[in-house]
């Protein structure tokens, strides 16, 4: 009996050798599939079976052969956590970055198409009505700078709205998108599920769950826990979105209109995230959480509403500064001691930025002196011209807007940089011990393909064996 022993022992290790091989080209085959872990066979032995002897009373045995226990899968939970902080993290840093690079790309300083040259024109047309006075022209010149100064105002005010509006469609689709994967992993937890309790392998659709939760970390801030079952909870803001093969629903809530001005109330309908039951959901990192701060207003710290707030400051500061200047001199129209005419006006129930226009419309109406020195001497006009260097002057804020708006861009964009290297850190570490090193692949190819045909060789010394046993041995008594 111990000769077919001996070849079921064989026939193990012809069986677990090639299942060892196909595991072993099953990950050549996946070197370059993105998410791809690699896997091991786990050969186990078969323990001896003491069986009792005429002769000896038990006849030893070294084993019973080899079987392959299962299919390991070489993944990292650590590892695979880490990835997923560093990604949350970096995906944060970089939509803050982005959001403040958007808007310094609305308002190019300097340049001569920007905020700054037109407030300089402006200024300057001034400066020369107070050098010629009795010059129609030259007023003519201050009505077109000062419209030409509100239109640019305007402008930077819609381009600012236009990025609130991208962030705010950006918003729809992001939460879109987390729905849409976190129904995609519950799925692949039943299906999971279901292949491991019938005892077969789930690593492939295990590589596709981590990608979808590694895509989830990075847009929420998710975290994943591995259930007994083969199933992975899903977190988020310590509540599960997704639950073996159920997942929950989240919604962003609010306005799809920028709150307009410095003079309106706080918003009652700012844009925030719940779950779909209604409970108020709250991201510290994540994609999403980037945008949604980026829709905030500027007392929570959103960096649109801040722009918004600076362009409408500049409008209000340009039109009070020069009326309160403008209005104690007098104009060239009958009666030629006419005072107290605004230069710039507000349009009703508009943000200040875009309701600025020009009150003056005839350039005689235009004050360059006052009563006390005469019409003429273009004291009015000069010191309109000279609110370009006052400390509290329209230039003087906007430039510290400008500036703060460089250095939180560059910060910001820094911050980001020093996140995606932590994070690019991270997955060098997790795919340096989930992804497939060829060499390794096929010095145990080799390994397995000299134990087949070790293998193959004992069942061959065995036939031989039995054919001298059974052929060859002599009759009894012949």
């Amino acid at each position: 009996m111990g000769s077919f022993s001996t070849l079921s022992t064989a026939l193990s290790s012809l069986t677990a050798q090639r299942q060892a091989l196909n595991v072993a080209g099953q990950n050549i085959a996946n070197a370059n599939t993105v998410g791809y872990t690699r896997q091991r066979a786990d050969l186990q032995s078969i323990s001896a079976t003491n069986v009792a002897s005429i002769h000896s009373g038990v006849a030893l045995s070294a084993g019973t052969g080899v079987t392959v226990a299962g299919l390991e899968r070489l993944s990292d939970q650590f590892l695979d956590a880490r990835l997923r902080t560093q990604s949350a993290q970096a995906a944060d840093a970089d939509s803050l970055a982005t959001t403040l690079e958007r808007l310094e790309s609305v308002v190019p300083e300097p340049s001569d198409t920007g905020v700054s040259t037109s407030l300089h024109e402006f200024w300057d047309a001034w400066q020369d009505l107070a050098n010629s006075p009795e010059s129609d022209a030259t007023r003519t010149v201050v009505l077109g700078t000062a419209k030409t100064l509100g239109i640019q105002l305007a402008d930077t005010y819609r381009a600012f709205e236009s990025q609130w509006d991208q962030a705010r469609a950006e918003a729809d689709a992001q939460v879109s998108a987390v729905n849409s994967t976190a129904a995609s992993i519950a799925d692949l937890n039943q299906q999971i599920r279901g292949v491991l309790v019938s005892g077969g392998s789930a690593n492939e659709l295990m590589d596709q769950r981590d990608q979808l939760v590694t895509q989830l970390s990075s847009a929420v801030g998710a975290t994943a826990k591995l259930q007994e079952d083969g199933t992975m909870t899903v977190l988020v803001d310590g509540n599960p979105l997704v639950q073996g093969d159920r997942a929950n629903s989240i919604q962003v809530n609010g306005s799809y209109a920028m709150a307009g001005g410095l003079d309106e109330p706080p918003s009652t309908d700012t844009v925030s995230l719940q779950w779909a039951n209604g409970n108020p959901l709250v991201l510290d990192a994540g994609s999403l959480a980037g945008t949604v701060t980026a829709l905030q207003p500027t007392s929570l710290g959103g960096p649109i509403s801040g722009a918004v707030d600076a362009i409408n400051d500049l409008a209000t500061r340009v039109a009070t500064q020069v009326n309160t200047i403008h209005s104690a001199g007098t104009t060239l129209a009958a009666p030629p001691s006419d005072t107290g005419v605004d230069f710039f006006s507000f349009s009703a129930g508009m943000p200040p930025a875009l309701g600025l226009t020009v009150a003056v419309t005839d350039p005689s109406m235009v004050a360059a002196g006052n009563g006390a020195s005469g019409a003429w001497d273009g004291s009015v006009a000069d010191q309109i011209s000279q609110l370009s260097q006052a400390a509290d002057g329209p230039d003087s804020t906007w430039k510290s807007f400008i500036v703060d708006l460089g250095v939180s861009t560059a910060a910001a964009r820094r911050r980001a940089e020093v996140a995606e290297s932590t994070r690019a850190t991270a997955e060098t570490m997790q795919l340096s011990n989930a992804s497939v090193d060829i060499d390794e692949e096929m010095t145990n190819m080799i390994a397995y393909q000299r134990a087949y045909e070790g293998a193959a060789r004992v069942m061959t010394a065995i036939d031989e064996m039995l054919d001298v046993l059974i052929n060859r041995t002599g009759v009894v008594g012949r």
